[in-house]
This record gives structure tokens, sequence and C-alpha cells, in this order.
């Protein structure tokens, strides 16, 4: 009788399946579809500048609720996907005065991961009939780390640099609360996405329609877990030993218009630093230099003239045509290659890897090379460096790790100079085209993160804004915004050890991977043994 009453359970459940795919959406799905978009857009206002940190741990609930409120599968994963879109849109809305209507199409593209996102949701958070006690929490339990999981596994694809690279990951919303940002030392900012995800799903849990006492009590429970694993972590490291000063000024030019006006303007300002024999290194913004020194020694002349002056190096930014390093002619191109200026010449360089994609070369441009009529994507494809860096500072016993702007999102980057012993981490950035929105302010908060996920400090130069420098704990000791134009100079203390999440890598988003394979193994086992008994018994 069990075995016959199981066969008819699962015959009516294919046929509701079935008619729930075709059925056409009701005008309640669109309503519902649309709200899921405006949902998705919620936890990105936890970024700056709104700043709403909250947010990211509790943003996400009325997404989940729509999702997994959904009458079919399909329609969950749709309003996943455009969930997805959402967030990303209102992430990045600082990209439609270039962009346009573009980035509309560019929010659905990178959203399409979030499909599957919003069917696992479906079937996982909803309580199934007459399920309760221990088997309702666990059903609870269950949901929070495999949609932690699949949400962290969606940021890391999306992380491609061809695909626009890390930006808008939830994981650094927190960036100026330091006991919530402290699982980035582990686990880099993938683990504090994955808490931020588990902590949402765990309230969304407690107030999901026909969730059983076990499943509310163990939802809450999810949640203060995941929402203390983050003071806990950062009660129990210690404080890495400081084991000396770096003083160094950020020069910031403001919005300047050609590069010779640029480099103009900064000569001006780093001439207010002569005479100043404490400094260890002087920074300019990215592109800040738009000639290729090695080929003007007159102009290389003027900035070692500087370095002279203020008794410190000079870490400047070309953004030209220039010969690649180490070889000939023959394969020139235009480079962003930052160059350490002492004053008697060139100390070491390093070449920008990862180029923003359409503002510095267009994928796939025989086929998308259209666009460059329509938007300011980049006419002619930069050159990309082939390697990492480490500068030694003359005079100290340090050595910098430089990064341009783009690269400050990718955790692998800063990583690996921390590993290879990079005493701080210096980014070069220019957000001049960004001025009047989020993006100055969102791109520097990422130095933080960075921080906290190498155990080194972290400097945040740009031409116009904002400048930002955080020690190795993720704790402000610069921030310069928009409307500053000068030279700022910081302490910057220099500290030892190795982080975690430096020595062990990405690890997170591979036993995200694992549990997600495992589960899906184990329902297609129990789906093929249901099968299998059914099919005897009749």
């Amino acid at each position: 009788m069990r075995d016959r009453d199981t066969r008819q359970r699962d015959r009516r459940h294919r046929e509701r399946h079935r008619e729930g795919s075709r059925r056409a959406p009701a005008p309640r799905d669109w309503l519902a579809r649309l709200a899921s978009a405006v949902a998705g857009g919620l936890p990105a206002l936890a970024f700056p500048v709104p700043g709403i940190w909250p947010l990211a741990y509790a943003g996400l609930i009325p997404l989940l609720l729509l999702v997994s409120g959904a009458p079919t599968r399909r329609e969950a994963a749709v309003r996943g996907w455009l969930g997805g879109a959402g967030l990303i849109a209102t992430a990045q809305s600082w990209l439609y005065p270039k962009t346009g209507a573009f980035l509309a199409v560019i929010a659905l593209l990178l959203g399409l991961p979030w499909l599957a996102w919003g069917a696992l949701a479906r079937d996982l958070l909803p309580p199934r009939a007459g399920q309760a006690g221990w088997r309702a929490a666990g059903r609870a339990a269950l949901a929070a780390a495999l949609l932690a999981a699949c949400w962290v596994l969606i940021e890391v694809a999306r992380s491609v640099q061809s695909l626009g690279g890390p930006f808008g990951v939830l994981g650094a919303a927190p960036w100026r609360v330091l006991p919530l940002l402290a699982p980035a030392a582990v686990g880099g900012v993938w683990l504090v996405s994955f808490l931020a995800v588990a902590t949402n799903v765990g309230l969304t849990a407690t107030i999901v329609p026909r969730m059983a006492a076990g499943g509310r009590l163990a939802g809450a429970l999810v949640a203060v877990v995941a929402l203390a694993a983050g003071p806990v972590i950062a009660a129990l490291r210690s404080e890495p030993p400081v084991v000396g000063t770096l003083r160094a000024a950020v020069v910031q030019v403001g919005v300047v218009g050609p590069a010779d006006q640029r480099l103009d303007r900064g000569e001006r300002i780093t001439r207010t630093l002569a005479g100043r024999r404490d400094l260890d290194l002087v920074v300019w913004g990215e592109s800040s230099v738009g000639t290729d020194l090695q080929r003007d020694p007159a102009l290389l002349g003027r900035v070692e003239a500087l370095a002279r002056s203020t008794g410190a190096p000079l870490l400047v930014n070309v953004d030209a045509r220039q010969r690649p390093i180490g070889a000939g002619p023959a394969g020139e191109g235009i480079y962003k290659r930052s160059l350490l200026v002492t004053g008697s010449g060139i100390d070491g360089s390093y070449d920008k890897q990862r180029l923003v994609p359409f503002g510095e070369y267009v994928p796939l441009r025989p086929a998308l090379g259209w666009l460059t009529r329509l938007t300011p994507a980049a006419a002619e494809d930069r050159r990309r460096g082939t390697g990492l860096a480490w500068l030694p500072l003359p005079g100290t016993p340090w050595r910098i790790g430089p990064l341009v702007c783009f690269e400050s999102a990718f955790p692998d980057m800063s990583r690996h100079l921390a590993a290879g012993g990079a005493d701080l981490i210096v980014i070069q950035s220019s957000t001049t085209s960004f001025q009047r929105s989020w993006a100055p302010e969102q791109h520097a908060s990422l130095a933080a993160v960075r921080a906290v996920e190498t155990g080194r400090p972290v400097l945040h130069a740009t031409l116009s804004g904002t400048s930002a420098a955080f020690d190795a704990r993720g704790r402000p000791l610069l921030w310069m915004p928009t409307d500053v134009v000068g030279a700022t100079e910081v302490t910057i203390p220099v500290t030892t050890g190795t982080a975690p999440y430096v020595r062990l890598g990405d690890w997170v988003p591979v036993a995200c991977a694992t549990a997600l394979a495992l589960w899906a193994a184990a329902r297609v086992t129990r789906t093929r043994s249901r099968r299998s008994r059914s099919r005897r018994t009749r």
C-alpha cells in the first residue's frame, strides 16, 4: 500500500511539475518578477555611498520570500535571475553615464547564474508538508548552507575579468564594520559573503509561511551563528606585530583634462613636499603621466628632480604607447605601467595585467567593435603585463606590491603579492570618469577588504579621489574624498605574519562547490532509488 501511495504521489508531482512548467505566467507572476528585480537591488545599498551595511545581512529576505514562494521551479529561477540582475544594476549604477541602456543588458546577462540560485531556493527553503521537528530544522540549516554556497560560486564565476570582475561582492559590504569583516582574514571576501547569505536565509526561515517550529528555531540559530562568526574570529585573532613604519604621501590632482596638464599639476603639488626627508614614498594616481618616460629623457629628468627634492621615490603611472618590459619595439603598444622613479632613474616597474572590459579593451573586437561608435569603449586594446612585481623602496627594508585600479577588486592578486613578500600593497587608480557617483567610495572601500585578507597595509591612491589607506587589520589611516586636491601624508604601520587566507587560498569556493556536488549526487541517488523501487513493485 505504501509503495502504491508513493508511486501515485510521485506521478502527481510529475504531472503538477509539467503543468506548471507549461503554464503561461499569471499577472501576479509578472508583478512578482518586477518585485524581485527591485528586491534584488536592496543589498546593493549596503555598499558605499549609501552604506546601509545591515542590508548585507537582511536585505535578501524579500527576494528569498519571493523566490521560495514561486509556484514552480521555473518561475523561481526567473525571479532569482531578475533579482541578481537588480543587484548588479543597482551596485554598478554608476556605469550608466558610460553605458546608457546597455547597463540593463549587462545586468541581465551577468544575472543569469542566479537562475540556479532561484531554483535551488525553491527546492530547499519552503517546508515540506508534514515536516516537523528535527527534519524541519535540518532542512532550514541545509537551505542556509547550500544557498550561501551557491551564492559564493556565482560571485566567483562573475569575478572572471572578461565578465567585469568582482565588483559588488556582498562580502565587501561591511568594510567599515571590522568585526564582521574579520572572516576575510581566514577565507577571503568569499567567507564574508557566505556568512552574510547564510544569515539572510536563516532569518527568512523564521518567517517563511508554513515553516514548522523546529525550522524557525533552526533558522534563528543559523542566523545568530553566522552573524556571530565574525566577532568571534576578530576576538581570537592576535594583533600582528608592528616591525616599523612607512611614511607615504598621496598626490591627488583632481579632475584635470589632458595628460600634460595632469602632470603639471602633479608636479606643482609634489613640490610642496620638497625638503621633507622623512618620506619613504610619494604616490601619484593612475594615468598620471601620458608619455613614455623611457623615450623622453627631459620628462624623466623632471620626475627624477622631484624625487631628489622630496628625498623619496615617486611611484607614477604611465598610460602611453610603450615598449614591453624586457622586449624590443616589435611588441610595443599602450600599457598602463607603474614606474618607481628615484633621483637617479627608474628603479622598478609593473604593467597592469587585468584590463577593464570595454574601458581598456573590447572583448571579441571583430564582433563587438561597433560598440566603440556608440559608447566610450576603448578604440584600441591596451596590452597586458605578464606578472606581478615586488619593488624595493630605496633606503628602507620594505618592498611594495603595486596594482593598478581595477586589479584591487581581485582577491588573488593582493594575496599573491602578500605571499611573495610585499610589505605594502599600493593601488594606483583613477575614477575621474565617475565623479559624483558611488564609484569612488565603493572602489576605495575595497582596499580595506584587501588589507584584512592579506594582513598587509593597503594604500589606494587616485587622481581625483577617493584615496585611502588601511592598516593590516582594516583600520582607516587615510581618507581623501573627491573634493580634496593636494598632497596628504600618512604613517603606515608595517607588520609581519601571514593571514590564514594567504596560506590557504580560495578554500571557501572549493568547499562550496564540494558541498553542492555532494548534495546533487545524493539527490540523484535518492531519486534513482525511489524510481527503482517503484518499478519493482508494479
